[in-house]
């Protein structure tokens, strides 16, 4: 197994350094969901809790909480720019961040509970890296997490796509089972995956909820073309290029404005939970 070296290398470059900057809007918009995998994951008070994909620390610092001073959060993830904000964050306490491929580190038998917030649909070889990260629970643990569902599902960011086409080069179909965000959008295959990686107990349910964007279009329009499926598909296209699509996705957008003023698209998700074997 060779680790993700694509996925470390995307990581650490401008798009890590992008994430790093929007960090609070992303937060904003992930938070219903990111509320539902804590709710399902039910971290107890002393218990250790290792977070993949922990990015800048908002679920870690969320978790830590749940634990209390008796408790630990250890948060992991391959991208330094997100890390050294959550660092920048901490207080010491009960709660660390390692830079580490959690596909490949040596992990120790010391977790009560995996957890993870949009972090685990990446891996090369997903099954190897689960099983690598069974390694770090004890025995009869266990894991939760949430994952998105397949790009129809979810408006929040096919609608920005679809309202780009016109704008930019044929694109390639995607592979729907490369490393990324809709990786795991097929249930069958991510319960595939934890069975080989040595899960048990399996459940995987439907989460329906929004992607909240805030309140100001242009913004919103603005921040899909710096993060997220869009800013991979725009790539390097010139200025002029460049607003035509930010025009076009802020109309897409407007279609997802509640009476509030919140701008507010579905977002589909998979909640998912299973049991460390021995």
């Amino acid at each position: 197994m060779t680790g993700n070296k694509a996925q470390i290398e995307y990581w650490n470059g401008p798009t890590g350094e992008k994430w790093a900057r929007h960090n609070s809007e992303t937060d904003r918009g992930l938070a219903e969901a990111a509320n539902a995998v804590l709710k399902l994951a039910g971290a107890r008070s002393g218990e250790r809790v290792l977070d993949i994909g922990c990015g800048a620390g908002i679920t870690s610092f969320s978790l830590a909480e749940l634990v209390g001073p008796s408790g630990h959060v250890t948060g992991v993830d391959v991208s330094r720019p997100l890390l050294a904000l959550a660092r920048s964050r901490a207080q010491g306490g009960n709660i660390e961040f390692i830079e580490a491929d959690a596909a490949l580190y040596p992990f120790q038998p010391e977790f009560d509970l995996i957890f993870s917030r949009f972090g685990v649909m990446f891996f090369d070889v997903p099954a190897a890296a689960f099983a690598n990260m069974r390694t770090a629970l004890k025995p009869g643990s266990r894991i939760a997490f949430v994952c998105w569902r397949t790009p129809p599902e979810n408006p929040w960011a096919s609608a920005p796509l679809l309202a780009a086409k016109p704008f930019l080069p044929e694109q390639p179909p995607p592979d729907p089972l490369a490393p990324g965000p809709f990786a795991f959008a097929d249930a069958k295959r991510v319960e595939d995956i934890l069975s080989r990686g040595g899960f048990s107990d399996i459940r995987i349910e439907k989460l329906d909820t929004v992607m909240t964007l805030g309140d100001d279009l242009g913004l919103a329009a603005s921040q899909m073309l710096q993060i997220g499926p869009l800013s991979r598909a725009v790539g390097d296209v010139d200025d002029a290029t460049r607003a035509a699509i930010a025009r076009a996705v802020h109309g897409a957008l407007a279609k997802f404005v509640r009476p509030d003023g919140e701008i507010a698209p579905p977002a589909a998700c998979w909640l998912v939970a299973a049991k460390a074997l021995p």
